[in-house]
C-alpha cells in the first residue's frame, strides 16, 4: 500500500517523493528531494466538505497566519482524487516548522501567545465569512460526534440526562456574527508546533466546524488540564494561571464578552462529554483494557457528580 500511495502521489503532485512513512491511518510523512511533506489520505468527509476546509486554511496562510502550507497538485486542485483500493482524497501538506512543546513547559507564557492566535484566528475566520458563504461545513450540533445519546448506554440515566442539558442549553444560545462561525474545533495541545521563537502553527483542520467561538478557547484549558499539568504545585492555581492567560492573550486580538466568558465552564464541559461519548463510540465494549476501564470511570464520576475540572 505504501508503495502504491508513493507512486500515486508522485503523479499527482509536482514533488520528487523518495519515502513514505505513516503517521496515523490517513496521515503521511514524506520524504522529497525538496524536503518534507505530509500528506492526509481520507474519505470520511465529502471532496466538497474538504475543499471548503483547505481553502479556509490556504485563506489563513495567505493572511500570514500560522497554519501549514497546502501543495497544490499538477491539476492547480488543493483537493485532489486518488484510486487507492477505492477512492481517497488527498490534500499534501509542507511541514511546519515547531515541535509538539514538552508538557511542563505548558506554561502561562505559552497560552497567553495561543489566546493571542486564536482570537487572530476567529478574527480572520469573520474576514472570511464575509468573503465566502459556508455550505459544505456543518454546524457542531449535526456532526455524528455530538450524537451523545446515540452511543452513552441507556442504563447511565444520569450521564445521559447531563449530556442531553449540555447539549439543549447550548444549542439554544443566540448566535451572532460576533460570537459563533467557523473554527478549529479541535485545538488540543497536539495539534499546535512551537518554534524557537515562541511562533505557534495550528495544524489538523480536518474537524473544523461552525461552532461558538469561545470553544477554541475551552478545548485547549482542557486538554492541559487533562493532561499537560505535570505536578509541582497545584492544579487548581494551574488551571487559573493558564485560563487567565488564554482569555488575556485572545482579548488582545478579538472580542470576547463577559456574558461568553461566563459559560467557559459550560463549553469545557461539553467538551468533557464529547471526549466521553467518544470512548463508547469507538472502543471495543468486549474488548477494554484495564486502562480504558478506568479512564472511563474516572469520566463517569466526574460527570456523574457534575464536578468541573476549571475553577473560575
Amino acid at each position: 500500500m505504501k508503495k502504491k500511495i508513493l507512486e500515486s502521489l508522485n503523479k499527482i503532485y509536482p514533488v520528487d517523493f523518495i519515502k513514505i512513512e505513516p503517521v496515523t491511518n490517513e496521515m503521511y510523512r514524506c520524504i522529497a528531494e525538496q524536503g518534507i511533506f505530509f500528506a492526509r489520505i481520507t474519505n470520511y468527509k465529502t471532496y466538497e466538505e474538504q475543499l471548503e476546509e483547505v481553502t479556509y486554511t490556504n485563506f489563513l496562510y495567505n493572511e500570514g497566519f500560522g497554519v501549514p502550507p497546502i501543495i497544490l497538485s499538477k491539476n492547480s486542485n488543493l483537493v485532489e482524487k486518488i484510486m487507492l483500493d477505492k477512492e481517497f482524497l488527498t490534500v499534501l501538506y509542507r511541514a511546519a516548522s515547531g515541535i509538539h512543546l514538552p508538557k511542563n513547559q505548558w506554561n502561562a507564557s505559552v497560552f497567553n501567545e495561543l489566546g493571542r492566535q486564536i482570537g487572530r484566528l476567529h478574527r480572520l475566520t469573520k474576514k472570511f465569512e464575509d468573503i465566502e458563504t459556508i455550505k459544505y461545513i456543518k454546524d457542531w450540533h449535526d456532526n455524528e460526534e455530538y450524537a451523545f445519546l446515540t452511543y452513552i448506554p441507556k442504563e447511565e440515566s444520569s450521564i445521559r440526562e447531563i449530556a442531553d442539558e449540555v447539549l439543549s442549553t447550548i444549542k439554544k444560545l443566540p448566535k451572532s456574527h460576533s460570537t459563533y462561525g467557523l473554527l478549529h474545533g479541535d485545538l488540543w495541545l497536539e495539534n499546535i508546533l512551537v518554534d524557537n521563537d515562541s511562533k505557534l502553527t495550528m495544524i489538523d483542520f480536518q474537524d473544523c466546524e461552525k461552532h461558538f467561538y469561545i470553544f477554541d478557547l475551552a478545548v485547549p484549558i482542557y486538554s492541559a488540564l487533562e493532561y499537560s499539568f505535570v505536578g509541582n504545585g497545584n492544579i487548581v492555581d494551574y488551571g487559573r494561571s493558564i485560563t487567565k492567560a488564554i482569555i488575556d492573550g485572545y482579548q488582545t486580538e478579538n472580542e470576547l464578552s463577559l456574558d461568553m466568558l461566563g459559560k467557559l465552564p459550560l463549553f469545557i464541559k461539553l467538551k468533557e462529554i464529547f471526549e466521553y461519548s467518544l470512548m463508547h463510540m469507538y472502543w471495543n465494549k468486549e474488548k477494554l483494557t484495564e486502562e480504558q476501564v478506568r479512564i472511563m470511570n474516572h469520566f463517569r464520576i466526574r460527570i456523574e457528580h457534575n464536578h468541573s475540572i476549571l475553577e473560575i
